[in-house]
């Protein structure tokens, strides 16, 4: 199963793994899962960190490759396609980070690995 992590997600699993859910971790724990980071999360770390927000062991530019290596994540690019296809999602939660996220499982054809309904509301496929 293709699956990409929340924003939330991927830090839990780095910082507060015993926040993730039963099922999350067993998909870890399944050869079949293939996870995947987007960089839209990686974006959306950055600028958290940078406006003092979210606190990191390391900055980001070091973290997160070291986190992304260790857990064997996928990396995923924003595409032109990920970004207009945001932008056409019909609902009224305007997170653009959550559009993004939607939008790139989407594309990938692939599921959302996260706690939060609205990415469900966007269409996305989403379990937790």
């Amino acid at each position: 199963m293709k699956v990409i992590l929340d924003t939330c997600t991927f830090l839990w699993l780095a910082l507060e793994p015993d926040r993730l859910s039963p099922r999350a971790r067993s998909l870890f724990d399944d050869r079949t899962t293939e996870p995947h980071l987007s960089m839209v999360s990686v974006l959306e770390i950055a600028l958290k960190y940078r406006a003092g927000k979210l606190p990191l062991p390391l900055e980001p530019s070091d973290w997160i490759p070291s986190r992304r290596s260790f857990f064997h994540l996928i990396e995923i690019p924003l595409t032109e396609a990920v970004i207009f296809r945001s932008g056409e999602l019909s609902s009224d939660h305007d997170d653009p980070f959550d559009r993004l996220l939607a939008a790139t499982a989407m594309e990938a054809g692939a599921t959302i690995l996260s706690p939060d309904p609205q990415l469900s509301l966007l269409g996305a496929s989403r379990i937790w």
